[in-house]
């Protein structure tokens, strides 16, 4: 309901500002102008958060106060504290770093986001910015229409900072012409009154605009005219502070329960931060005019004084928080619980992680093996053998095939449709509109993960196949195939050990090469399967209708074999990073591997 009343309230406030006063029009094309400027600005760094700002973030996050510093200087250059919080959102919902480190680049960001003040304060409005506005816009409208993403992404840049100047110019001169007609100042609002008042004001223009910057200017602009006074002027910094956290609230709508919690302990900072500010305001005051004497700041500069607040209140609400941040996670924790995951809906396909390559990469790199998880269940169920005791490496698994027959109690078409189906669709949805070009090193690996999860289909595919015949012939009076079809399971079983195996390897164990090993593997059990097949029907141990039915699959078995160790290769080779270049140069191709085959074959038959 609130929803729908707003933004008609909004344009009716607007149309009625309009109407009476010419002033009130300038002065909201200013703040239309900022916040246009602002988003330009938003897109302009986001072309770039194709590798670099997501390479440093990760870096920058080991350490709590490593995230704080990234916090203050990532939004001090980018002059955005929403678009900060909203990839570290998505970097918390991928997993590639923990709410505290997220904590800490969130402190960081809100004392980073007074570099604005300081910057507008202190020259906003002792030069004509507009005249340096005029250039950025001719120079990044110029660069925004190049092909070359980072020439667009200049261009947005330096578009954005044009329109910033040029909406800033534009408030001060609404402001200025306004007071000939009105004197806002005359209905300043003294006291803890007027406090609470303009605090309560600055949280709901920070919530209409989304932006705290915007609020902040419209704030310097007011008081450089006059229009407020300085008093009023510190309730609505106070307020945007807190009003500040709407957009990471609105980013984490479609975040998990790390997002959510992210969002949550930036919602409790800035209320903190912001009571502390209200509470102490007397004695906060005091302090900015020592400090504003001490670095040289004129008595009357109310600009610059409100730039050492803002910072102030900022920073002590950091100094306060900074104790007291286990404590604050695990009450997070427990306010936003984590939630079962389930096994047939996407984990980590999360809007929020969808914009930014190197998180959607993670995000999909999850999901890949969440679909693993569920391609072994159910090939594990093909087989009709445990998951548990399967991947166990200290139960053989001559006794495990042997204590388990195959029963055909399984539907496999109601499973793959639950676990596999719906999971593989998602999968190639969020690809399919993850916005990263094909261009970038991140699209590599998504191409590798997308081959990943269709070689998982295949092989499933292929066990579906086998189901038939692995049926009727395990259950043969022919002793000769149904050996031959308990061998075909152990060799499935076989494989989906090694690549459990592989899961848990170190680079010590040089996993490259165990892939090698899984691949000459394959190639050796089809060649001896096949002369198996050739001396059984050559001494009537099969009939020819069992030997046909037992080749066909075998290259059901086949496919899966070279499926599966596809899958391992991609998702616990390929995403190794500290996989050697020696190792590397080591692994052998398809072509070796089926050249050295063919060689021990030949041996074997001169000897």
């Amino acid at each position: 309901m609130f929803r729908r009343i707003l933004l008609p309230s909004i344009l009716i406030i607007l149309g009625w500002g309009f109407w009476i006063s010419p002033e009130f029009k300038v002065i909201a094309a200013g703040v239309a102008i900022f916040l246009f400027g602002m988003l330009s600005l938003e897109n302009g760094f986001k072309t770039f958060t194709g590798g670099l700002l997501e390479g440093i973030l990760q870096k920058s996050t080991d350490r709590l106060w490593k995230g704080i510093g990234f916090g203050v200087v990532s939004t001090s250059l980018m002059q955005s504290s929403s678009l900060v919080s909203v990839i570290t959102i998505s970097f918390l919902s991928a997993g590639l770093i923990g709410l505290e480190q997220g904590i800490g680049i969130i402190f960081g960001a809100n004392l980073g986001t007074t570099t604005g003040a300081w910057l507008i304060a202190a020259f906003g409005f002792k030069v004509k910015i507009s005249a340096y506005a005029m250039p950025m816009l001719v120079f990044g409208t110029l660069l925004v229409f190049q092909k070359p993403k980072s020439l667009k992404g200049i261009g947005y840049v330096l578009a954005g900072l044009g329109f910033l100047l040029l909406g800033i110019q534009y408030m001060k001169d609404g402001f200025d012409s306004f007071k000939n007609t009105l004197d806002l100042a005359q209905y300043a609002v003294p006291g803890f009154a007027g406090l609470l008042l303009y605090s309560l004001f600055g949280v709901a223009a920070t919530v209409i605009m989304q932006s705290s910057h915007a609020t902040l200017v419209l704030t310097i602009t007011a008081l450089a005219s006059g229009q407020i006074s300085y008093d009023n002027a510190l309730a609505l910094a106070i307020g945007a502070n807190v009003g500040t956290t709407i957009t990471a609230i609105i980013g984490s709508l479609s975040a998990n329960e790390e997002g959510k919690r992210l969002a949550l302990a930036h919602l409790i900072f800035n209320l903190v931060t912001g009571l502390v500010a209200i509470l102490f305001i007397h004695p906060l005051q005091l302090v900015v005019n020592d400090i504003s004497e001490w670095i040289g700041i004129a008595e009357d500069d109310f600009l610059l004084k409100l730039a050492v607040f803002h910072s102030l209140f900022n920073l002590i609400g950091i100094l306060l928080m900074l104790p007291w941040i286990h404590q604050l996670v695990r009450l997070l924790q427990k306010l936003i619980p984590a939630r079962q995951p389930s096994r047939q809906q996407p984990r980590y396909l999360l809007e929020s992680s969808i914009a930014y390559p190197d998180t959607a990469t993670e995000a999909v790199r999850k999901e890949t093996l969440h679909l693993w998880d569920n391609s072994l269940d159910i090939i594990a169920h093909g087989l009709r053998l445990p998951k548990e005791e399967l991947l166990d490496p200290n139960i053989p698994l001559e006794d495990l095939v042997a204590r388990h027959p195959v029963d055909d109690n399984f539907d496999f078409d109601r499973y793959y449709e639950i676990k596999i189906k719906s999971l593989y669709s998602a999968i190639i949805a969020y690809i399919s509109r993850a916005s990263f070009g094909w261009e970038m090193e991140q699209s590599g690996e998504i191409h590798w993960l997308r081959r990943a999860s269709q070689a998982m289909v295949d092989a499933i595919k292929a066990m579906k196949h086998l189901q038939k015949n692995l049926i009727r012939y395990s259950h043969s009076p022919n002793l000769f195939i149904r050996q031959q079809y308990q061998v075909l399971r152990m060799q499935v079983a076989r494989l989906l050990r090694d690549l459990e195996q592989l899961r848990k390897a170190t680079p010590e164990d040089m996993p490259a090469l165990l892939v090698d090993h899984l691949k000459m593997d394959t190639q050796r059990f089809y060649t001896e399967m096949n002369r198996n097949i050739d001396e059984m029907i050559r001494l009537q141990q099969i009939t020819p209708e069992m030997a046909t039915s037992l080749m066909n699959d075998l290259t059901y078995v086949h496919t899966i074999y070279q499926r599966l160790v596809e899958v391992g290769e991609t998702l616990f080779v390929r995403q190794n990073k500290a996989l050697s270049d020696a190792e590397k140069s080591l692994q052998l191709d398809d072509a070796e591997l089926k050249e050295m085959e063919e060689t021990r074959h030949r041996r074997q038959e001169v000897s």
